[in-house]
C-alpha cells in the first residue's frame, strides 16, 4: 500500500475543516473578498522576474516514439522553449466543427523561482503541429486549476480558479486566439466543467462543480449557465457530494459528476436528469462503487499533488435509458503495488456498476501508473493514457503509455509506449508537483492529448495526437483521405486542403457596404444579408441588435467558407416572435474585425 505523508495530510484536513467551519453563504452579487487560508491554491509568492526567450534558439524539442510525436505548447514566438519558466496541469478544447483548431490552457509560472501562477493559454490552427502562446489570459492575476471545454458550435470556454476560491469563465469564439472578459462562476477548488452537446433541451448548457472543502458557497457546489456562459446560477447542493473528479453529459442530456465522498474514501457518481431543463433546479442521485483501490496523493512521482483524479465519460454511441457510463482512475490497490489504472462501467445510466478492470498490462507489482486519463469517441472507442514507471524502476522516472477498448471496457489493447522517459521531480516551481491532471478529447479516429513533462529539464506542456488526424470529421484518417484522393494536399504538409487556414482570392472591396450588405433595406419582413469572408475558411458571428444594444437574434455562429456568403433574416427574434418596427443593426464579427450595418424594419 502507498504510504502517504501524514503531516501533509493532516495540514490539508485541518484546512478543510477550518474552511467548512467558517463557511457562510456569500452574497451572490459577486465573488467573496476573503482568501481561504491554508491551502495550496493560494497566492504565496509574489510574481518573480519572468524568464525570457533566448534569441536565435532552435525550435523546441519534440519527444518522439515511433509515429507518436509530442509538440511543446508553451513556446516563444519562434516556437522555441523558454528556459526557466514552468507550465503544468493542462486542459484542452477542440473545435468539433474544425478539429484542427485547438486550445490548451495550463498553470503558467513565468519563473520557477516563484509559485505565483497565471492562466496560460495556447492555440493551434494546424491540428497541434505548431502552437502560439500569446501570453496569459489575465496578466498579473493569480489563477490556477484551468479547465477548458467547447460547445457544438466550436466556442471555447476556460474555467479558472482565483486565490479567493472562486472561479471565472472566459469565452473564445475564434479557436482560442482571443478571449472575452471573465464571467463570475461562483466555484471553488478542484472545479471541473462540462458542456451539453447532446442536441437536447440542454444543448449548450455549461455545468460546473467543485470541492466544497474550499469554495464560494458552503455545501452548494454545482452551478450552471443556460445562456452560453453569460451568467451562472447560484449553486445548488447534493448529498453526498463528489470531490476531486470530472464531469460529462450523456446522449440523454443527463449530467454526471464523478469523484470521491467527503472522507475521500469511496468512489461515487452523481447524476442529474433534470439539470438540462432550465426551468427546474437541478437534483442529483448518487451511486457508489468499488474501483479496486483507493485514491492516492502526496507521494511517489508527484509528492505535492494528486496522483490521479476520477474521470467519467458517457458513451455517445449508446442510447438512453441504458447509456453506458465509464469511470477510470489511477488507484492504490491492496498489496505492495503502489498504483494501477482501474476502470469500471455502468450499462444502465449509472444505476449499477461492474467490477473493476485493470488497464495497465505490466506483470510486476512495483510500477506507478499515475495520472490515468480517459475519454470516449463518438464510435464508442475508449482511450486511456497514464504515466508509467515500469521501464525505469524509479518512482520519479516515467514514460507515457496508452491503451484502448472497443468493447465498452471489458478488454483493453496491449499497452503502447508514447513517449521517451522523463523525470517528474525536475523543474518544480516552488511546489513539488507537476499539477494534478492531464486531459484528452477523443474522436472517431484518434485522440487529442494535453500533457506535461520535463524533457527540457523543466516543466512544460505538450500536445500529442494519438492515431491519425481527422480534420474534416468524416471518421477517416487524414492520411487515408489524401492517399485515396478523397482530399487534396497541394502543399504536401499532410493536412487536407479543405482544412487549411489561409487567404483566398476575393475581389477587391471598395467600401464597407461590399463587406456587409443588407437588401432590401428598409424591409417589411424578409431581408438578405451578404457578407464577405476574406480567408479560406473563418469563424463568423452575425447577430441582429436593437437600438438599445440588446441581441435580438443570432443568425450565424460558426465557420463560413471564403468569399461572399448570404443569410436571410425573417424579422423575428430568437424566440420566433415578430420584431417590432424600428431600427436594428446587423453586426458581423470575424477575426479581422467587427462590421455593422443599419437595418430599417417596417410593417
Amino acid at each position: 500500500m502507498l504510504q502517504r505523508n501524514p503531516t501533509r495530510l493532516l495540514i490539508v484536513l485541518l484546512s478543510m475543516f477550518a474552511t467548512l467551519a467558517m463557511a457562510d453563504e456569500p452574497d451572490d452579487s459577486g465573488p467573496p473578498t476573503e482568501t481561504v487560508i491554508g491551502h495550496l491554491e493560494r497566492e504565496d509568492d509574489p510574481p518573480g522576474i519572468p524568464a525570457l526567450p533566448v534569441p536565435g534558439a532552435p525550435p523546441a524539442y519534440q519527444p518522439r516514439v515511433g509515429r507518436n510525436v509530442s509538440h511543446q505548447v508553451n513556446v516563444d514566438a519562434n516556437g522555441a522553449n523558454i528556459p526557466g519558466d514552468a507550465a503544468n496541469e493542462p486542459s484542452i478544447a477542440v473545435d468539433p466543427t474544425s478539429p484542427n483548431h485547438i486550445a490548451i490552457g495550463w498553470r503558467q509560472f513565468d519563473t520557477i523561482s516563484s509559485n505565483f501562477r497565471q492562466a496560460g493559454i495556447g492555440f493551434s490552427a494546424d491540428g497541434g503541429r505548431t502552437w502560439t502562446f500569446p501570453g496569459v489570459l489575465d496578466p498579473g492575476r493569480f489563477r490556477s486549476d484551468p479547465v477548458l471545454d467547447f460547445d457544438s458550435n466550436g466556442a471555447f470556454y476556460y474555467n479558472s480558479l482565483e486565490s479567493n476560491m472562486t472561479t471565472d469563465v472566459f469565452t473564445s469564439l475564434d479557436g482560442g486566439e482571443t478571449w472575452g472578459a471573465p464571467e463570475y462562476a461562483y466555484g471553488g477548488d478542484k472545479q471541473w466543467m462540462t458542456i451539453d452537446r447532446s442536441g437536447g433541451i440542454g444543448e449548450g448548457h455549461i455545468y460546473s462543480a467543485w470541492s466544497d472543502f474550499y469554495g464560494c458557497c458552503g455545501d452548494n457546489m454545482h452551478t450552471r449557465a443556460t445562456d452560453g456562459g453569460g451568467s451562472f446560477e447560484y449553486p445548488t447542493t447534493m448529498s453526498p457530494r463528489p470531490h476531486w473528479g470530472s464531469m460529462d453529459v450523456g446522449p440523454s442530456g443527463a449530467a454526471y459528476i464523478a469523484g470521491l465522498d467527503g472522507g475521500l474514501n469511496n468512489f461515487m457518481v452523481a447524476k442529474s436528469e433534470n439539470a438540462q431543463d432550465e426551468n427546474q433546479s437541478p437534483t442529483f442521485t448518487t451511486t457508489t462503487f468499488n474501483m479496486g483501490g483507493s485514491v492516492a496523493y502526496f507521494g511517489g512521482p508527484n509528492p505535492g499533488g494528486l496522483l490521479g483524479q476520477t474521470w467519467v465519460a458517457v458513451d455517445p454511441s449508446t442510447s438512453p435509458p441504458n447509456e453506458h457510463v465509464y469511470v477510470l482512475c489511477s488507484v492504490d490497490p491492496p498489496g505492495s503495488d503502489p498504483m494501477d489504472v482501474h476502470f469500471v462501467r455502468s450499462t444502465n445510466g449509472g444505476a449499477s456498476w461492474s467490477a473493476p478492470v485493470r488497464v495497465n498490462d505490466d506483470s510486476g507489482t512495483s510500477a506507478w501508473q499515475w495520472f490515468g486519463t480517459m475519454d470516449v469517441g463518438p464510435n464508442g472507442r475508449i482511450d486511456a493514457i497514464w504515466n508509467d514507471t515500469r521501464g525505469s524502476g524509479s518512482s520519479n522516472v516515467s514514460e507515457l503509455y496508452y491503451s484502448f477498448s472497443t468493447d465498452g471496457g471489458v478488454t483493453w489493447s496491449q499497452n503502447e509506449r508514447l513517449s521517451p522517459s522523463w523525470n517528474s521531480h525536475l523543474g518544480w516551481p516552488q511546489q513539488d508537483k507537476i499539477g494534478d491532471y492531464y486531459e484528452m478529447v477523443s474522436d472517431a479516429v484518434g485522440a487529442h492529448l494535453a500533457w506535461a513533462a520535463t524533457f527540457n529539464g523543466e516543466q512544460d506542456v505538450y500536445y500529442l495526437r494519438i492515431g491519425d488526424y481527422d480534420c474534416n470529421s468524416n471518421g477517416v484518417g487524414d492520411s487515408l483521405d489524401i492517399a485515396h484522393g478523397t482530399s487534396s494536399d497541394h502543399n504536401e504538409n499532410g493536412i487536407p486542403d479543405e482544412c487549411e487556414d489561409g487567404p483566398v482570392d476575393v475581389p477587391e472591396i471598395a467600401s464597407m457596404e461590399r463587406l456587409l450588405r443588407v437588401s432590401p433595406n428598409p424591409t417589411d419582413r424578409m431581408t438578405t444579408i451578404d457578407y464577405v469572408v476574406s480567408d479560406r475558411r473563418a469563424r463568423v458571428r452575425l447577430q441582429i441588435f436593437d437600438v438599445e444594444g440588446r441581441a435580438v437574434r443570432t443568425l450565424i455562429n460558426g465557420f463560413a467558407p471564403g468569399g461572399t456568403n448570404s443569410v436571410t433574416w425573417d424579422g423575428k427574434d430568437g424566440l420566433g416572435r415578430l420584431a417590432a418596427p424600428g431600427v436594428y443593426f446587423a453586426r458581423l464579427e470575424t477575426r479581422r474585425g467587427v462590421m455593422t450595418q443599419r437595418v430599417q424594419l417596417i410593417r
